[in-house]
């Protein structure tokens, strides 16, 4: 690729950068797997399939919403990569995925609750 020209000269070394810059598409990954976690309900519940593996029947009971809503929820959340599923008989079971993703995003979350909301009763 060559070097860049920026119109304004401000002194800076942008142009030297412009190389490293993550294309359009990149960026509008992130953006969906942020719009996954922009639900209070759905952040929750991808916190809790961090720390465990859960039906729908007692996510529900965890989280005091109705199954088809954590349904929703969930399918959203498959649909995005950060959690899995597996069947046992009639019931299917859910956590997060195995994934550097779903692994950083975790860490993300805990970490900006540990900044916005400092008491560990809040969670």
């Amino acid at each position: 690729m060559s070097e860049r020209l920026l119109p304004h000269d401000h002194g800076q070394t942008m142009e030297k950068e412009l190389h490293n810059l993550p294309s359009v598409g990149n960026f509008q990954i992130l953006s969906e797997i942020f719009k996954q976690l922009g639900d209070g309900s759905r952040l929750r519940i991808f916190w809790l399939l961090c720390h465990c593996e859960e039906c729908v029947v007692n996510l529900s009971a965890i989280v005091g919403m109705s199954s088809p809503a954590v349904s929703h929820h969930l399918k959203l959340l498959r649909s995005a990569g950060l959690i899995v599923n597996r069947r046992e008989g009639k019931e299917v079971y859910y956590t997060a995925a195995n994934t550097q993703q779903a692994q950083l995003l975790h860490h993300m979350i805990e970490h900006l609750m540990e900044l916005a909301c400092p008491s560990k009763e809040s969670l």
